[in-house]
């Protein structure tokens, strides 16, 4: 019998805290649909008392209010007890190359997610099997975070590295989707294929990029599940 895709991405994110997470971690906790699968498995290790001295730190308005339903405990990185570092992040992701490079960004929280993710000692996304790709950027976006006052000339600078590039729109509200700290997002796509590590410099020199989706830097474990009930799990390269 196949798995649905809710069930995959649970399967994948319990699988994750499971093999990875244990008491007195300092975790941050991704965004999004397979993301939150994790942090539910979090919670419920802690409502049962399999995990204790847990300090989560997360990195939406949306898996903040998940860890408020579930009982986990919230700080910031700032926060005395987190002392700007994490012993393990875990996330999910748009795209995973065969690398294990991802594209991140889809649901507009790539700014924290990429803070959090770089201030983690370990990093771990979680996806389901559509999302793995020979290579990135090609079909699906890599959104770039930019201040308002620099929209259209990150648009050119984009364009002459090849790529093209449009301003999000929102869905229920007009005119452009607006982050949680006051940018916009410009997503970016390339005809042919590209390099993600060099990419990701390139994109953060271009004034008034806050940040890009491409996430290079802190090699992941990478939890990958199948429709078919079984479970992939690449190593960090």
């Amino acid at each position: 019998m196949k798995l649905d895709k809710n069930e995959i991405k649970a399967m994948a994110g319990a699988k994750a805290v499971d093999v990875l997470v244990v008491s007195g971690m300092k975790i941050g906790l991704g965004t999004g649909s397979t993301a939150i699968h994790a942090v539910r498995r979090i919670g419920v290790l802690i409502q049962a008392g399999t995990l204790t001295n847990i300090f989560a730190v997360p990195t939406s308005f949306q898996t903040l209010m998940a860890c408020e339903e579930w009982g986990i405990p919230l700080y910031s990185l700032n926060s005395k007890e987190i002392g700007g570092t994490l012993d393990l992040t875990i996330d999910g992701a748009d795209q995973v190359d065969t690398d294990n490079y991802c594209v991140k960004g889809g649901g507009g929280a790539l700014l924290l997610e990429k803070i959090v993710a770089y201030a983690s000692v370990s990093y771990a996304i979680v996806v389901d099997e559509t999302k793995t790709v020979d290579n990135l950027a090609l079909s699906f976006p890599v959104p770039l975070e930019v201040v308002p006052a620099a929209r259209l000339s990150v648009i050119r600078a984009a364009e002459r590295m090849g790529a093209e590039a449009r301003l999000r729109e929102a869905v229920r509200k007009a005119g452009p989707v607006i982050t949680e700290h006051g940018n916009l997002l410009l997503d970016i796509t390339f005809k042919a294929p590209v390099e993600p590590e060099q990419l990701e410099r390139e994109f953060n020199q271009i004034p008034g990029v806050v940040e890009n989706g491409f996430f290079t830097r802190l090699p992941p474990h990478v939890f990958i599940g199948h429709a078919d009930g079984t479970l992939e799990v690449r190593k960090p390269r």
